[in-house]
């Protein structure tokens, strides 16, 4: 099987796995204890906590865990307007950002707050003009823009963002799940969440950052036990393998990232080449660099994926957290473009070019086949 679905969950990386397996043995104690094994844990956890913090940018004292980066992302956007509320109720957010972001809102709408989307350009790319003008309405209380789509790879305007929120005195919550490790964060950024299975580290790890002098208040109740954003016993062990994963793979990024970004480029130009009504999407340049998502006319998405799973690729469809239903993605919806036949490659760390050969030499054939069995020639 080739796994080409890193945007989903990227594998262990051998860094983590290696650092993971240390850590069980002399990590499994409560951190926030006083005894000899408990301070140990306690050092692993804070050094873990400092390594993730200096590559994405922040301070160790900024930086919490998560249990996942889904709730790193209801934690940031939740707690940043419950901290807001005197400045507004007003949420602004990109019509493409992930359905963790947009449950968020919902649950703002429904205690009372209102919510504004802003629209993309064909290639998912918010205006930096649009953004700047929704984040400038009075009562804005937060402005939640990623860092890159994670449907189709096209990155945002981060820079032009933040600076539209410093002018608007409004705080910017960054989702970087899909770039953290991969690319360097851009800077500017108020709030930040990531998720360390994206970048080879284990599930499970979330990352919550939060700038000094942000209002955030804990949308969880109040315990007096615990002194952290983040109540909870820490996974010090997993935690420690994402460090070690994140480390390792900033190491790579250079030689890594300009390969697979070379192998998705052939996959952009090869296939509208070889299979006819074939749709590219999102920014040909400004993308992450390894994925690529296209759309075929006249074929069902969910067809597509079974067909390339038994011919031994593993892909995505559509949304990732919407693939199990039968609605189509927002994000493409979004964007403009075919919802249909959709199908998302994202290559992992380590991929050979051989197996993109081979997913160029199938993909033709079942695409072909597909389109003959509903009478589509």
């Amino acid at each position: 099987m080739a796994y080409l679905d890193a945007a989903s969950t990227e594998p262990l990386h051998p860094a983590a796995r290696e650092a993971l397996m240390a850590a069980l043995d002399v990590g499994w104690a409560d951190p926030a204890r006083l005894y000899g094994s408990a301070r140990r844990a306690r050092l692993l956890l804070d050094q873990a906590r400092a390594e993730v913090a200096e590559i994405l940018g922040a301070r160790p004292d900024e930086l919490s865990f998560t249990p996942s980066g889904t709730q790193a992302v209801h934690l940031g956007v939740l707690g940043a307007l419950a901290g807001r509320k005197r400045a507004g109720r007003h949420l602004v957010a990109s019509a493409v950002e992930h359905s963790s972001v947009l449950h968020a809102a919902g649950v703002h709408e429904r205690d009372g707050g209102t919510v504004e989307t802003v629209g993309v350009e064909r290639t998912g790319r918010v205006s930096p003009a649009d953004f700047a003008a929704a984040v400038a309405q009075p009562g804005t209380a937060v402005a939640c823009l990623q860092t890159a789509n994670h449907e189709v790879g096209t990155l945002q305007p981060i820079a032009e963002a933040a600076e539209a929120c410093r002018a608007a005195g409004v705080p910017l919550f960054v989702d970087a799940a899909q770039s953290a490790g991969r690319l360097p964060i851009p800077p500017g950024w108020s709030i930040l969440a990531a998720s360390a299975h994206k970048w080879g580290g284990p599930a499970g790890v979330g990352v919550l950052a939060i700038r000094k002098g942000v209002r955030w208040r804990s949308p969880y109740p109040e315990d007096e036990r615990e002194s952290r954003r983040v109540p909870g016993f820490e996974n010090v062990p997993a935690v420690v393998a994402a460090a070690a994963a994140l480390r390792a793979r900033v190491a790579e990024a250079a030689t890594e990232s300009a390969r697979l970004s070379a192998l998705i480029e052939r996959i952009r130009h090869e296939v509208p080449r070889l299979v006819p009504d074939v749709e590219v999407i999102g920014d040909p340049v400004e993308r992450l660099p390894h994925l690529v998502t296209f759309s075929c006319l006249y074929v069902e998405g969910e067809a597509l994926l079974t067909e390339l799973d038994k011919a031994g690729f593993a892909v995505s469809s559509g949304s990732s957290c919407t693939a199990s239903t039968l609605r189509p993605s927002h994000v493409l919806e979004a964007m403009g473009v075919l919802t249909h036949g959709n199908v998302r490659v994202s290559l992992p760390r380590g991929v050979s070019a051989e197996d993109v050969d081979r997913f160029l030499t199938v993909l033709p054939d079942i695409v072909r086949r597909i389109r003959q069995s509903l009478g589509v020639h």
